[in-house]
């Protein structure tokens, strides 16, 4: 990570960072509920098919990389060709440097605090979780900008169609290896599932399954789609046409998607765990509608003040994700033993003395949220204050 000054706003287009804001701050809520056992259904993921408004977090992330791709190499690559002709090796250096830094921090954090405080033992390396949410940006974020540089929208645009055929065939075609029927509705026969028991072994993918990974090998393939069509909006973004063309070409776009998705929904189920087809469609039509919201109210409109909390997030989004990681770990890491017996954590303690007195378990549990919310914008705040931007 580096301390950097911000880039000139001139030209730049904020709705895309409050659009990234907003984004990061709905993970931040649902990442940290008072207590798991009592929660608001839209902010928990579906249990299998389906979707919540919580199953909208993670795509719209990768959605914005995507688009960030574009409006950011884009101009790097046509520098690099006015000064040297061409692609410099730097602009390859950079990309795949920052691909495998978010890749290690993801690392990182499935690691920390490093000491099992269940157990009273040392992290062992060979349980650690391999994939990941920071994992699965750094490959996106590394294929769909190797794919942006060496083609055109075109071949881009069809690269995405490709990838998501290629997934719905893969999943609902080739027997799984050990079972009797091979279906996208059972979480343990299904390819993408066997494929990250095979490759990582049930010790290394996320454990409260143990039979699959959210974020596995085989489900990043449409997720690169999820990241290109993000690449397909910048290159429609930084296009000459009129402000009112770029909203309207949006919003056209993302309804035409979310009905896209749904249709197909009815063949291959809209389902965030195995990342399927329809799901990428259905939340890219779901982007780009929020996206064009955001354009119309803030860089039309000019209705800027209600979304500078969401610009203040945005700006430091990845150190966000990642320092708040750490926080919810450390807290949850102190523990005691209490006045009855039982053991405790400062997470618990702070929930049960502050939070629960004051209401419902569920409402206190989203208030413990929304204050954890509140705290890192007070975070963020501070360093948007000081005009320091942490990049990767």
């Amino acid at each position: 990570m580096s301390i950097q000054p911000p880039e000139s706003t001139t030209g730049r287009l904020i709705s895309l960072d409050v659009f990234r804001g907003i984004t990061i701050a709905g993970m931040i809520l649902v990442n940290n509920p008072g207590t798991w056992s009592a929660i608001y259904p839209p902010l928990e993921h579906a249990e299998w098919h389906g979707w919540t408004p919580t199953d909208f977090i993670f795509p719209f992330f990768v959605f914005i990389v995507g688009v960030s791709i574009t409006l950011a190499l884009g101009r790097r690559v046509e520098t690099a060709k006015e000064i040297h002709g061409s692609i410099t090796n730097d602009v390859y250096w950079k990309i795949f440097r920052r691909a495998g830094l978010i890749f290690f921090l993801g690392l990182f954090l499935a690691a920390f605090p490093f000491y099992n405080p269940n157990e009273g033992t040392l992290i062992n390396l060979s349980t650690l979780r391999i994939p990941g949410v920071l994992q699965r940006i750094a490959v996106c974020y590394l294929v769909a900008s190797l794919i942006f540089l060496k083609t055109n929208w075109k071949t881009q645009a069809l690269i995405a169609a490709l990838l998501l055929f290629a997934y719905w065939a893969l999943i609902t075609l080739i027997p799984v290896p050990g079972c009797a029927v091979t279906t996208f509705d059972d979480k343990a026969c299904n390819l993408a599932a066997w494929l990250d028991r095979t490759v990582f072994t049930v010790n290394h993918i996320w454990r409260q399954a143990k039979v699959y990974d959210p974020e596995g090998i085989l489900s990043t393939l449409p997720a690169i789609s999820t990241a290109l069509a993000g690449v397909l909006t910048g290159h429609w973004l930084r296009t000459n046409r009129s402000d009112f063309e770029k909203v309207g070409g949006l919003f056209f776009a993302g309804v035409c998607g979310v009905m896209t998705g749904y249709v197909w929904n009815g063949w291959f189920p809209i389902n965030k765990a195995l990342w399927t087809s329809s799901y990428v469609i259905f939340t890219a039509g779901m982007a780009l509608c929020l996206l064009a919201a955001c354009y119309w109210l803030i860089d039309i409109k000019g209705y800027k003040k209600w979304a500078q909390p969401f610009l203040i997030f945005g700006l430091n989004a990845l150190a966000l994700y990642f320092f708040s990681g750490i926080f919810e770990r450390l807290i949850e890491a102190i523990r005691w033993t209490n006045a009855s017996g039982e053991i405790t954590t400062l997470q618990d303690w702070i929930f049960n003395s502050i939070f629960l007195p004051l209401a419902s378990p569920i409402n206190a549990s989203l208030g413990y949220a929304i204050c954890y919310v509140l705290f890192w914008l007070l975070m963020m705040w501070l360093l948007y204050r000081k005009r320091i931007f942490i990049k990767v």
